[in-house]
């Protein structure tokens, strides 16, 4: 048994590639990490960034926190005038989208290439 921290289960990363803003969240997407990628890309749109991908292929799960949290940027988006898409991530995280509905109304982004 260890006695040391408990190892960081979720990450986000920002990669900025070919004039897009990558945010790149790994692990579980909810109510306790949501935070961290909404802080990601407030802090990108602060910095003027115009267009926004969220990355969700590193994610091993998401709730509808995570949904509402897509759904805010997609709208945001479209009011704002920027460019916001995802890039879908694996069954378990698009089966959200599939049963809402939404997987039909988001923009998707190919992932940028050697990732």
């Amino acid at each position: 048994m260890s006695d040391g921290p408990a190892p960081e289960l979720f990450s986000c990363d920002v990669v900025r590639n070919d004039g897009h803003d990558w945010v790149r969240p790994e692990g579980d997407l909810d109510l306790d990490t949501v935070h961290r990628v909404e802080s990601a890309l407030g802090a990108l749109r602060d910095e003027g960034a115009g267009n926004l991908v969220l990355d969700l292929r590193g994610l091993t799960f998401m709730d509808s926190t995570g949904l509402r949290l897509v759904i805010r940027w997609h709208t945001a988006a479209r009011d704002e005038g920027f460019r916001f898409a995802i890039v879908p991530g694996p069954d378990v995280v698009q089966r959200v989208f599939r049963l809402t509905g939404m997987d039909a109304h988001l923009p998707v982004a190919e992932p940028p290439s050697g990732t």
